[in-house]
């Protein structure tokens, strides 16, 4: 694998992340799914950072360079950084000085806080296909009943969802799990699922999703990742990149994403 050509472009990355994603072993899938959740940080960190976020040794995380196809971790910083001339936005970088500083006070956590949720922001048009977006508007429109799951830290998005889809009118239900409830069998035949997960995936929704895909009832997937688990299931994919500041991640673009599919469902439907 390492005598493969380097990818020359971040969609050639993308490819081959999620062509070789399955395949590896247990460390080494930890590599993937940290880097498809922070492309975002390979051109400012080094490769002991990256490693460190994955969770492995700097060595593994050579190792997972090279299966790409670079000849180390500087080839592929250098991809990004070469990507992103002129272009990549200087809140990513801002928000790195912000670290080494560790100022913690109040109002410093505030603002690292709000540049993360830019940076995400500015990121989202980058991450959400038009066509993707067009297709998962129309899925939801023709629906029956719109069925929403999203638990832990995606819940949020999903209860909100659910009251701007019942304050305009449109059949939905939310899905929560509490008390270990499970109503999938309420979800029926000219239906859609429409679920959202974020790294560490949420095992309950994806069952979830196998479930009804298996079925044949359509699935629109919110999530983070170009190796998300739900992309084997044939959903209709919107990826959505939160930067996060230290170990906490914002919902600022997840949020955005969510009131534009509701707005763009509620006044299609209106139309009909």
């Amino acid at each position: 694998m390492a005598e493969l050509e380097s990818p020359g472009t971040i969609k050639a990355f993308e490819d081959r992340l999620l062509e070789v994603s399955e395949s590896l072993p247990k460390r080494l899938r930890q590599c993937a799914d940290y880097v498809a959740a922070n492309k975002d940080r390979i051109a400012v960190s080094t490769v002991a950072e990256m490693a460190e976020g994955a969770g492995v040794q700097p060595s593994a995380f050579m190792r997972f360079c090279q299966i790409l196809g670079f000849s180390g971790f500087s080839e592929m910083q250098k991809l990004f950084r070469e990507s992103f001339v002129g272009g990549w936005p200087d809140y990513t970088t801002r928000l790195h000085h912000l670290r080494e500083k560790a100022e913690g006070s109040p109002s410093a956590l505030l603002a690292e806080f709000v540049d993360a949720g830019r940076t995400s922001l500015e990121g989202l048009l980058k991450t959400i296909e038009p066509q993707a977006m067009e297709e998962a508007v129309a899925v939801l429109t023709s629906a029956r009943m719109i069925h929403i799951i999203g638990l832990r830290r995606s819940f949020p998005v999903a209860s909100y969802m659910a009251y701007a889809f019942e304050k305009m009118n449109v059949p939905a239900m939310l899905h929560s799990a509490v008390g270990k409830l499970e109503n999938h069998h309420a979800i029926r035949d000219g239906d859609v699922l429409l679920a959202i997960t974020f790294s560490p995936y949420s095992i309950e929704t994806i069952d979830l999703v196998e479930s009804v895909s298996a079925r044949g009832i359509p699935v629109v997937a919110v999530t983070d990742t170009i190796v998300s688990p739900l992309r084997k299931f044939q959903a209709t994919m919107l990826s959505v990149s939160e930067v996060d500041f230290g170990a906490f991640r914002s919902l600022s673009a997840t949020l955005c994403l969510a009131i534009a599919l509701c707005v763009a469902v509620g006044t299609a439907r209106q139309e009909d």
